[in-house]
């Protein structure tokens, strides 16, 4: 399994970035090729320092197919999309999931 974490800060317009995040930018996500879930969150909360204002995470089956689907048009449209809402800079990062127990 294969992460890809979004965190945003604060932006300029709140209320334009929740409106455009769900009726606009999401259902680009929904048709992204490769991705196996997707969740986000605009109740994010710090334990301690400041929170970012949004999350999202997508999980693919691997890097590779993460790689792909980011360079597929429709990948390609949704990291494009981002500069219109995001006004107050984002943090893109990935990393393979290990699996634990206790």
């Amino acid at each position: 399994m294969h992460k890809l974490l979004v965190l945003y800060s604060k932006p300029a317009d709140p209320d334009h970035f929740r409106d455009y995040y769900v009726t606009n930018h999401l259902p680009l996500i929904m048709n992204w090729p490769g991705l196996l879930a997707w969740r986000y969150s605009f109740d994010v909360a710090a334990i301690q320092g400041e929170a970012p204002f949004a999350v999202f995470e997508a999980e693919f089956a691997d890097a590779a197919a993460m790689a792909a689907a980011r360079a597929t048009p429709q990948g390609r449209r949704v990291t494009a999309d981002v500069a219109n809402y995001a006004t107050g800079g984002v943090v893109v990062i990935d990393y393979p999931v290990q699996d634990g127990s206790s």
